[in-house]
């Protein structure tokens, strides 16, 4: 199984939304299930989808978490940041 946390933190770094993706497609890669999560939080959540720029890429390459700011999104955001982890991999 795999599972991906989405989050979403208010300016005072408070979690105001959350969601728990769950993947069982033995089928599909890694960065396939990553994708797919982060575009169904985003329906969840009503969001565009963010734009991955460098720096979010290696964050999550590091780490299995990634934060996603204004500069990640086309649409002026009502929150501060939107993070992203990996809680369980297959």
């Amino acid at each position: 199984m795999f599972r991906l946390w989405c989050k979403i933190f208010d300016e005072n770094n408070h979690m105001v939304k959350d969601t728990v993706i769950e993947n069982d497609d033995l089928s599909l890669n890694r960065t396939r299930k990553i994708f797919d999560g982060i575009r169904e939080a985003c329906y969840e959540f009503d969001l565009s989808e963010p734009i991955w720029l460098d720096s979010n890429v290696e964050q999550f390459q590091r780490h299995s978490k990634v934060r996603f700011l204004q500069d990640n999104f086309i649409e002026e955001i009502e929150f501060s940041y939107m993070e992203v982890q990996v809680i369980e991999e297959d």
